[in-house]
């Protein structure tokens, strides 16, 4: 999918990047996508150049009137009758219904229908089946609102007939992970046994969080950059903004962005706000150096994962993997690698900004809005960089761990987080005008949160106090899509 002057760094000196293909088949938040994309048809005998893997990320600058929007939401399914967890072949049902009746494609591993896409699109299933709609990439947010928009619309009509339902929150609200099906595919088994090695809260990310996140371009290294740290420095905010997980196991959490205070302790070797990339040799080549030190996950191989858990990809650059003695990676292999890592920003041949809880429907098209009216317009994006562009490591990093426990309230440099978002979400709107694509009024919902302070985990705290009588069943008849 295509979709996304601080510390010294000298801009005059990086060029323009090559043109570039469109880009990879569609990837999930935790790998591959497709069981055969992007798959190694035969074994390299060479050594992968460190050139070639950072010319991949090259690869993707675009010139702007190339430049699209790509919309990513997770859901959580569930059986209406108890609230509980929809199963895989419950949710394979759904599958099979939407390839049948509204002409979507099988996706496919070791016999199971894993996933769907369509016309540029994908629906795929995280590790507890939370079911995703990636989106095709789109010129405008108008059309990437009316692509969900299509899709809740189908899964709803066959939902109906099944007897479940889709949840739109950032994290499970009553179930604890023992009660949570686990999906039919490899590389899922590999990380479930992993993720405790290295994070207390890793199965938590994996099995009861959901996300929205949008996937934007950049034209040249220098765009990358810019809009790299401003990525990484407002993605806090953004977490703020859509602030929609107060709740876990049937309690209050003290968090209202369960979903985000989780992804502060999953793997430290893999997410995180990314110091460097505000450092002055920040570079396509610096990131390359980055994801070359995060420990490997697996490598696919004729249609099954192969256990690499904590191995190195220098080792495997080298033909020295043990997981595959004498063999030497692809492009394929580095692409798959690039998914493993799980910053607050990603980058691939595009950008993700991966910082926000799923929610309803209007704040699916709320986050395309937020972050195109600040990326996708060159005074918008100036004015966001000079914003940001003295905070230091420290400061983002209290951003990064306090809001999702304070949200909007989270003090910050004499003010709050709330102050903060005024401002980002009025930049956004000046630069949403500017593209004139009549796309502002995708802003309003996070006008209206930014002025009253008032998140939908407000909301779902104060009817949990009061019309809910502390259950947290009442989410699901009154919130599902």
């Amino acid at each position: 999918m295509s979709r996304q002057v601080l510390s010294g760094l000298d801009l005059k000196k990086l060029g323009p990047c090559p043109a570039g293909a469109r880009g990879l088949p569609r990837t999930s938040r935790l790998g591959p996508v497709h069981a055969n994309a992007p798959a190694v048809a035969e074994r390299r005998t060479e050594p992968l150049l460190k050139q070639e893997l950072v010319d991949y990320l090259k690869s993707g600058c675009k010139p702007k009137n190339q430049w699209r929007i790509g919309t990513e939401h997770e859901k959580l399914g569930f059986n209406l009758d108890d609230n509980s967890r929809m199963s895989y072949d419950q949710i394979a049902q759904v599958l099979r219904k939407l390839e049948a009746r509204f002409g979507w494609q099988p996706i496919m591993e070791d016999g199971r229908i894993i996933g769907v896409y369509f016309d540029g699109q994908s629906v795929t299933l995280e590790p507890g089946g939370q079911f995703e709609l990636s989106g095709a990439p789109v010129e405008t947010i108008h059309k990437t609102c009316a692509e969900v928009n299509s899709h809740l619309y189908q899964v709803k009509a066959i939902c109906e007939e099944l007897h479940c339902g889709f949840l739109g929150v950032g994290f499970d609200p009553k179930w604890a992970i023992k009660d949570v099906p686990v999906m039919p595919k490899g590389r899922y088994s590999l990380m479930k046994a992993y993720m405790p090695t290295v994070g207390s809260m890793g199965l938590d990310m994996m099995f009861r969080t959901c996300t929205v996140q949008v996937n934007l371009d950049f034209e040249s290294e220098r765009d990358m950059i810019e809009k790299f740290r401003i990525g990484l420095a407002l993605q806090p905010m953004a977490n703020a903004l859509f602030a929609n997980s107060p709740f876990k196991e049937g309690r209050s959490t003290g968090y209202v962005s369960t979903r985000g205070h989780v992804w502060t302790d999953v793997d430290a070797s893999r997410t995180g706000g990314l110091p460097f990339v505000f450092r002055g040799d920040m570079s396509f080549e610096r990131y390359v150096e980055y994801a070359m030190d995060v420990p490997m996950y697996f490598v696919y191989r004729n249609g099954q994962y192969i256990n690499a858990l904590g191995m190195s990809w220098r080792d495997f650059m080298a033909g020295k993997l043990p997981a595959l003695p004498g063999e030497y990676p692809t492009l394929a292999d580095w692409a798959n690698h690039l998914t493993t890592i799980f910053p607050e920003v990603r980058l691939k041949k595009y950008l993700e900004m991966r910082g926000a809880d799923g929610g309803p429907w209007r704040m699916l098209c709320a986050l395309p809005a937020l972050w195109v009216g600040l990326l996708y317009d060159d005074e918008a994006q100036q004015q966001a960089l000079a914003l940001v562009s003295d905070w230091t490591d420290s400061e983002r990093e209290y951003l990064r761990t306090e809001v999702p426990r304070a949200g909007l309230r989270t003090r910050f440099r004499g003010g709050t987080v709330q102050d903060l978002a005024k401002q980002v979400v009025s930049i956004a709107r000046g630069g949403l005008q500017r593209r004139g694509h009549d796309e502002a009024n995708f802003l309003k919902r996070l006008e209206v949160i930014a002025e009253t302070g008032l998140t939908q985990a407000d909301h779902l705290l104060e009817l949990y106090e009061t019309k809910w009588q502390r259950s947290v069943d009442p989410l699901y008849s009154e919130f599902m899509y």
